[in-house]
């Protein structure tokens, strides 16, 4: 696992703070699709627990996963009785128990791709489900984004995580819904999109850059000027767009 994958336990507090959670639409989306009951659930990566709680309160007994001790100790502080708590990469889990449902919430960008596939597979029932989500938190006015840009060019290019497999943003189907199609252990691929809008304080907006891990990898001094920055950029709040992307499939039957 990289470096920049492994940053956020540094911001882990802050990351809880100020990264938006996931709706129940959310939820609902993945259940119907499954179609049948799902009673369990293997989490990819889950941070401080925004999308374990999710799952967790529906009644979905959920193993979460993840490899930053700081970032886990926050997942414990909040999520109900019956989660199951893990310190690991995804790349280290070892074939045994398997699950209704698989899924990462913006985090499956971090794993291998070696053998990522077969991995997930190895831990579905026959027929279970993968789901991946996530999307950028960005200012919804093209204007309001383009001054948030030129405010961040002098310390640093971009903020984002381009497509793995080089997918063009305008593409029909992103990744991972890409990969998914081209693995002979899934089928019924699926691309949804969720739309949210909100208004966020400009420090609530910077206080979720200063999660971002693009921004991670900057020194600390730059970090700080190029927030400050953006800060004086923005009005005192923004509109926010933090539109949700889901990728759904199913294990095929062996």
């Amino acid at each position: 696992m990289s470096t920049r994958a492994l940053s956020f336990g540094a911001v882990a507090e802050a990351y809880e703070r100020f990264r938006p959670g996931y709706p129940d639409e959310l939820h609902d989306l993945v259940m119907t699709y499954a179609g049948r009951p799902v009673r369990t659930a293997l989490e990819i990566g889950a941070g401080t627990g925004k999308a374990t709680r999710l799952f967790a309160e529906h009644g979905v007994r959920v193993t979460a996963t993840e490899p930053d001790a700081d970032m886990l100790a926050e997942l414990e502080k909040t999520v109900p009785a019956g989660v199951t708590a893990v310190r690991a990469a995804f790349e280290d889990l070892r074939p045994g128990e398997t699950y209704d449902l698989v899924y990462a919430a913006a985090a499956l960008h971090w794993t291998r791709p070696e053998g990522r596939w077969s991995r997930v597979a190895a831990l579905l029932e026959p027929a279970g489900v993968v789901a991946n989500f996530g999307g950028p938190v960005q200012p919804a006015d093209p204007a309001v984004e383009e001054a948030v840009r030129a405010a961040r060019a002098p310390f640093l290019e971009n903020d984002d995580v381009p497509s793995l497999d080089g997918t063009a943003p305008d593409g029909e189907m992103q990744w991972p819904g890409t990969e998914l199609q081209r693995s002979e252990l899934f089928h019924d691929v699926r691309q949804s999109v969720i739309e949210r809008r909100f208004t966020m304080p400009t420090p609530e907006y910077v206080g979720y850059l200063s999660t971002v891990s693009a921004y991670l990898q900057l020194p600390r001094s730059t970090r700080r000027q190029a927030f400050d920055a953006i800060t004086r950029a923005l009005p005192d709040t923004v509109e926010i767009a933090a539109d949700i992307t889901v990728h759904l499939a199913r294990r095929r039957p062996e």
